[in-house]
């Protein structure tokens, strides 16, 4: 008999986004390896008010559960408690994917949060909402049969939520290139070198730090452009941060198809990721699929994807002239930047479609 999964996301396409990437590719390649899915996506309840919509959705997962013999939740607190309860009452196994901590992120945006993450899994003086999103987060992955993480670090994170080691599973998240999308015009009229720095524009990805260092490396290389790809609640203050101090040479593109954003990132002259935190990074994995000069921060996961001077080079977020003299020995060095492009594509062999999905049917089999 085969074996049926309900999976619980908070993202599908169209919408972008790891999770949404992660849903998908599950849903296709699962099947063929003799697993039934049914999935319910998040995005189909949110123009219902909160909690309202958290009930309604309780009430999907468990009707499309019937009959699951385990349910997977893409996130722990959002899709992760309604499944959690729904995977309880269908008495199925219960499983949750942790990209990184809900609690912090909420935290950053919406209350005043400004240490790291490795800082605030320590604070104890927080608002009462991020008291009750950390109490969530840990008691769903505390209860799930397994939680399986992308990285060391986030395995390190889970871990500080008193979650037994021998639950909690690293499997490698899949990148899978596919053909390139279109360079968007504006994009394409910019001069060289161009540096490309992609996200969610949220306060972590440091993206202010990236226009003063594009301003910095003017003074040696006059014609270098920026382009910023994405959005998010940072993007109007963002613009006119860099409208003051860029004047001109830049353009913030927007969220982009995940065609279009490869496709600006193979472009790019370099490629900068400054955030103060990640997790495990799918536009990193996927600039070094592409064969870019990478500069990122040494922070989260990213030291799991960079070996410093191998296939990229890592540089502490909070020191601004590192960043800049990162890109500047990038900018001058031909030979070095085919060095690390050669060496940054083999480095990403492990994120296969066929290793995820062989290493996640390995548990899911474990479990039942």
């Amino acid at each position: 008999m085969a074996m049926k999964v309900c999976i619980a996301t908070p993202l599908y396409p169209p919408d972008l986004g790891g999770p949404a990437t992660y849903a998908r590719l599950l849903e296709e390649l699962l099947p063929a390896e003799g697993i039934e899915v049914a999935l319910i996506s998040f995005s189909g309840v949110r123009t219902y008010p909160k909690i309202v919509r958290h009930i309604i959705y309780l009430m999907r997962v468990y009707k499309a559960a019937e009959g699951a013999d385990l349910v997977l939740a893409l996130d722990p607190v959002s899709t992760g408690l309604p499944a959690l309860i729904a995977a309880r009452m269908r008495r199925a196994r219960f499983v949750v994917k942790v990209v990184g901590d809900y609690a912090w992120e909420q935290g950053r945006q919406r209350f005043g949060i400004r240490t790291s993450l490795d800082d605030f899994l320590y604070e104890r003086a927080v608002h009462p909402m991020l008291v009750l999103l950390r109490t969530t987060q840990s008691h769903v992955a505390r209860m799930a049969d397994a939680v399986i993480v992308p990285s060391q670090y986030l395995k390190g994170i889970v871990r500080t939520w008193k979650v037994p080691e021998e639950r909690i599973a690293i499997i490698y998240n899949a990148v899978e290139l596919g053909e390139l999308g279109v360079l968007p015009e504006e994009t394409a009229v910019l001069p060289r070198p161009r540096i490309i720095t992609a996200g969610r524009l949220v306060p972590w990805k440091g993206i202010g730090s990236v226009i003063d260092a594009v301003v910095d490396l003017r003074a040696s290389f006059p014609h270098v452009s920026l382009v910023i790809v994405g959005s998010g609640p940072d993007e109007e203050a963002l613009m006119r941060y860099a409208a003051v101090r860029l004047a001109d040479n830049y353009t913030f593109t927007g969220a982009l198809t995940h065609a279009n954003t490869l496709a600006t990132i193979a472009d790019g002259d370099v490629f900068v990721l400054n955030s103060t935190y990640e997790g495990l990074s799918h536009l990193l994995i996927e600039a070094l699929s592409l064969g870019r000069p990478v500069v990122a921060s040494r922070v989260g996961g990213n030291a799991e994807l960079i070996e410093d001077n191998v296939n990229g080079l890592l540089v502490d977020p909070k020191d601004p002239d590192a960043l800049v003299a990162a890109v500047t020995r990038l900018l001058s060095d031909n030979g070095l930047r085919a060095g690390l492009a050669r060496e940054s594509i083999r480095s990403t062999e492990r994120f296969s479609t066929a290793l995820l999905i062989r290493n996640t049917k390995a548990l899911f089999e474990a479990l039942i």
